[in-house]
């Protein structure tokens, strides 16, 4: 049977905090200075780009679960200075995001949310804020990992999250992250 939409969303959101997870792992095998040099991206390093992404999700998490946080959200740049510092916080902000995915329902995708943005309310459907998010964040994780494929610490795969070849390791990191194929 073909997954719905919403089963895609849940899924986006599982894969997004797997990668997160396997990024950010590996990005804990640097030095503080490998993790703060200067590289080619949009941002000028991994932990700007890392602390742009969890940013980022902060703000739009916020607006989905119905806050006003708005730009705020970015008003300190780098508020995780270190990998270890930061593994934890986007932990903690996918965690919510799977939660508001696995909540979702025809009424819940569809709905209206409220995205504070300083001097205005941008009003967005629910379903393309989501795809927005997931959108974003695979663009700034492909900038990290080509910035981490110029370290001594080679990138993670990441696009392989339903692989057979993969199984082993990603039921190893699936229980990292408290979860199961069948939970996913």
């Amino acid at each position: 049977m073909p997954a719905s939409h919403l089963q895609s969303l849940r899924a986006m959101a599982h894969n997004n905090a797997w990668a997160n997870h396997r990024l950010l792992g590996a990005c804990a095998k640097l030095t503080q200075a490998e993790f703060e040099a200067e590289r080619m991206g949009f941002f000028p390093s991994l932990q700007a780009t890392l602390n742009h992404i969890l940013i980022i999700d902060r703000f739009y998490v916020d607006a989905l679960e119905g806050g006003t946080l708005g730009p705020d959200a970015w008003s300190n740049r780098i508020p995780c200075p270190t990998v270890s510092d930061l593994r934890p916080a986007q932990s903690a902000v996918d965690g919510r995001l799977i939660s508001w995915c696995e909540a979702l329902d025809e009424a819940r995708v569809n709905q209206t949310i409220h995205v504070h943005r300083g001097t205005r309310v941008q009003l967005e459907r629910a379903d393309r804020l989501l795809l927005h998010l997931f959108q974003h964040q695979i663009h700034h994780r492909g900038q990290a990992h080509a910035m981490l494929s110029g370290t001594s610490v080679p990138p993670p795969q990441l696009d392989e999250f339903f692989s057979a070849e993969e199984a082993p390791l990603r039921a190893a990191e699936f229980a990292e992250l408290g979860w199961t194929e069948a939970k996913v």
